[in-house]
């Protein structure tokens, strides 16, 4: 060893350098820094892992809350298909309801009309026999009636009034106002006739016995007015 060598030296301690210091000291700064760094980087991190779990809770929020729209749309269309389908239901009913309705009463008045057909042809048939009946009859009918129609044809008379002027059409009213009132009154006339005729004709028949025997007076009045005829047996 050098101090069994050298007992005469002895040691002594070495110095340090200022500038060896410095460099011995230095690195911690750097340390800091990467320090603040390493926190920065983290606290960044930090708000991004945040963040992001943030807009992935505003994401399933938003998709929660479309589903439920979604839902509550898809509730809405099965209201409205039902409620549709109630009403399509309801109005089919009442179509088939009116065309029953409709059915019904044609077959009533197809019913009704063959009844008719059927009377009136029934009818027809007797009154066949009726018509031969008065066959006979009618010929004076025929001829009181072709009586009336020839005194009508002599008293109707053409207007012939295209050619009269305005002074000529008032007389012709006045004309036709007093030929009116002329036939007015002598139907008045016939008519009352005809109502003493008959009161006298139904006091005959009163005072006729109706258990004994007619006269042949009262036998011809019948005869001539079977209208007295037929009032005196209703009273």
């Amino acid at each position: 060893m050098v101090l069994l060598r050298f007992p005469c030296l002895k040691l002594r301690p070495r110095s340090v350098c200022p500038k060896a210091v410095g460099r011995l000291t230095s690195p911690k700064p750097s340390v800091d820094i990467h320090r603040k760094r390493m926190e920065k980087d983290l606290n960044e991190l930090q708000g991004l892992i945040n963040a992001h779990f943030e807009n992935r809770k505003k994401e399933e929020e938003e998709l929660i809350s479309l589903k439920d729209r979604i839902e509550h749309r898809r509730a809405e269309r099965a209201e409205q298909q039902r409620i549709r389908s109630e009403r399509e239901k309801e109005r089919q009913a009442r179509v088939a309801e009116e065309r029953a309705r409709r059915e019904e009463e044609d077959a009533r008045k197809k019913a009704e009309e063959d009844a008719r057909k059927k009377k009136a042809f029934s009818n027809m048939l007797h009154f066949g026999g009726y018509l031969q009946k008065t066959e006979k009859k009618s010929g004076k009918k025929q001829t009181e009636r072709e009586k009336k129609k020839k005194i009508l044809g002599e008293r109707r008379k053409p207007l012939n009034i295209d050619h009269l002027n305005e002074d000529k059409l008032r007389d012709k009213a006045k004309e036709l106002w007093q030929s009116i009132h002329d036939l007015e009154a002598e139907k008045f006339e016939l008519q009352e006739k005809f109502k003493r005729q008959k009161y006298e004709v139904r006091v005959v028949l009163t005072s006729a016995s109706p258990c004994g025997p007619i006269s042949a007076v009262g036998k011809r009045l019948r005869l001539l007015y079977p209208a007295c005829q037929l009032d005196h047996r209703e009273a």
